[in-house]
This record gives C-alpha cells, structure tokens and sequence, in this order.
C-alpha cells in the first residue's frame, strides 16, 4: 500500500528551489552588513575592516535625534495598539459567538488587508484637515497613525494566546466567588501577559520600520530613522547608511527571537 504521507521534501527540484530562494533572500542582507564595516567610503568595493561608518553614526546628531524620534514613536504606538488590541481580542473571545462577530474580525485587521499606501493617503487628508482646524503640527498625528496601523500586528498573537488559554482556571475562579475584574487581575493577565508582550513586541517593530505612512503624514523635521535614512540615499549613498540598517536590523532579530520565544508553545 502506498504511502499516503506528503512530504514536501520529495517534490522534484524542492532542495535546490529551497536553497535559491534563501539565498535570494539572505544574500542581501549579508551583504549590506559585511559592508557596513567596510573602511572605505564606497559601498561596493571592499576596501578593508573598520568600524568608522558605526562611529560616525553615532556621532551624527541627525541620526541621534531621528533615533530618539523613532523610539518615542514606536513605544506610544506600541503600548497604545498593544492596549487596544488586549481589549478587542478579550471582547472577540471571551464570550459567545454573536451576529456581526466576522465584520468585526475584518475591521480589526483592515490595515493587513488594505494596501499600506491607502492607509496612509486616508491618513494625509483626514489630518490635513485636522491640522487646519486645530492648528497643531506635533508628533502627535504619527503616534496615532502608527498606533491604528499596529493594532492587528499585536491583536494575533494576543488572541491566539487567548484562544489557546483553558478556560478552566477562570470558571474555577468564579465558583470560588471572585469577581469579573479579581478574575481578570489574578487569573487572565498573568496567563496572558506573554501574548501581550509578544504583541507589544512586534507592534513596536512594525512602528520602528515604517516607512510609508511615516513619509506621508509626518510634518517638517519630524523624519523618522526609516525616512532620515531614505532622504540620505536619494542624495549620496554612503556605508553610513549601511552601518544605521545594520544597528536596526540587529535590533529587529532581536525583538523577533524573543517574540519567538515567549510565543512558542512548551511541550
């Protein structure tokens, strides 16, 4: 009798197709970290090892406060689609299925769906007539924009936490008299705190690596490390810009192994 398991790995050709297309997608990156310590100021001839493209970055005022900017930004958005997300992904499990529930799901995850682009035209016009009425120009219009753009970002694997979490201990706490919020405070945070910082996590990745939305709704001297660093290449690419992506990348695998490891289920 046949073996009716699929493996994938018996497909014609799938090694070599496997092999191209992580080559494909790793052989750039090798390559921009490599000359991201390249002495020489020339981005495509190796002209010996040095970190003098990291220091000079680091000594870049620009950078520093396009740096602080970006943080700031992404640790808003963070923490405020991270608290939206908690509390839509507890109102779409934690009760019965109800009429509407699909739309809902939908309207959670619309900046997934919509071509990021859209989003961020929307955003231009409607806080184009914001700042005409109110008259204010701060960084308050990113926070916002990157806050509703991170919301399904950190929604997944809050409610995927959620779903995954027995119900059990929470009925047990209500036999035993506590009441909705003891219920919540000493029983689902706890369960749920890695989810929500696997969200918080990934949401602030996301907000640190945008570029298009911040491109469209920023005002001037409000540029973002992603956008600083998309000015800097339209005029003259440099290792600088190299070294700058590599400290952003480092901080980004960073950020996505622990998002790994607190959201990988334990034996």
């Amino acid at each position: 009798m046949a073996d009716a398991s699929f493996e994938p790995s018996r497909i014609p050709f799938f090694r070599p197709i496997a092999i191209l297309a992580f080559v494909a997608l790793y052989l750039p990156i090798f390559t921009l970290v490599v000359y991201a310590f390249n002495g020489g100021s020339s981005i495509g001839v190796w002209e010996g090892f040095s970190l003098h493209w990291f220091s000079k970055a680091w000594a870049n005022e620009a950078v520093k406060a396009a740096t602080l900017r970006s943080l700031t930004i992404a640790v808003s958005a963070a923490i405020i689609a991270t608290t939206c997300a908690t509390l839509a992904a507890l109102g779409t499990t934690r009760r019965r299925a109800f009429k509407g529930q699909t739309f809902i799901y939908v309207m959670i995850n619309q900046p997934l769906m919509v071509p990021e682009i859209v989003t961020a035209v929307a955003l231009l016009i409607l806080f184009g007539v914001v700042k005409t009425w109110t008259g204010y120009q701060g960084l308050g219009y990113l926070i916002v924009a990157h806050s509703a753009f991170c919301v399904p970002f950190a929604y997944l694997p809050i409610r995927a936490r959620l779903e995954g979490m027995d119900l059990s201990l929470e009925t047990a706490a209500a036999d035993l008299y506590a009441s909705p919020w003891q219920t919540f405070r000493h029983v689902t945070l706890p369960l749920l705190a890695p989810g929500i910082l696997a969200g918080a996590m990934l949401a602030f990745v996301i907000s640190l690596d945008d570029v298009v939305i911040t491109e469209f709704v920023k005002s001037g001297g409000q540029d973002t490390l992603p956008t600083y660093m998309l000015g800097q290449m339209r005029r003259a690419i440099t290792p600088e810009v190299n070294a700058i992506s590599t400290g952003l990348l480092g901080l980004t695998v960073i950020l996505l192994t622990a998002f790994f490891l607190l959201t990988r289920k334990k034996g």
